[in-house]
């Protein structure tokens, strides 16, 4: 059956279509943390970005005369918490560890009991029903080579 899904993207036999429902909203609701954990690696690496460029400034402000002012914010910002106790890596830690990885693991066991960890089960049997069957760029899977 070279028309249709891999094995991989075939359900299993007697899995009904809410359990593919049910687990295409697991993977959805994953791709989402996905996308803010990476919004919160942005957010890190922009807060450092803007600490370091602080530090030039302050060396500027020192530079053209202005000592109080720089000594004023060298004192107050830089290097100062993003929110209390942490800089921004210990809030990527945190997140990484109590949030996103639970929330992956669970995905993964979901899967696994359910559907032999197979992945996107949902969304091949999407492709299936959207796409133009005997199409050129309606294929369902890439060319063998």
């Amino acid at each position: 059956m070279n028309d249709g899904p891999d094995a991989v993207h075939r359900r299993p036999d007697g899995v009904d279509d809410k359990t593919v429902e049910a687990l295409g909203k697991l993977s959805e609701a994953l791709e989402v943390v996905e996308n803010a954990r990476g919004l919160l690696y942005g957010f890190h690496r922009m807060t450092g970005q803007a600490d370091l460029a602080l530090g030039e400034a302050v060396a500027l402000l020192r530079e053209s005369g202005h000592p109080e002012l720089a000594d004023r914010i060298d004192d107050e910002l830089v290097g100062r918490n993003v929110i209390d106790g942490r800089w921004t890596f210990q809030i990527v830690e945190d997140y990484d560890a109590n949030y996103w990885s639970a929330f992956r693991d669970l995905e993964r066991a979901a899967r696994e009991a359910l559907v032999g960890g197979r992945r996107h089960l949902f969304e091949a049997e999407m492709k299936e029903e959207r796409r133009s069957h005997g199409r050129a760029h309606h294929e369902a899977r890439p060319p063998e080579h």
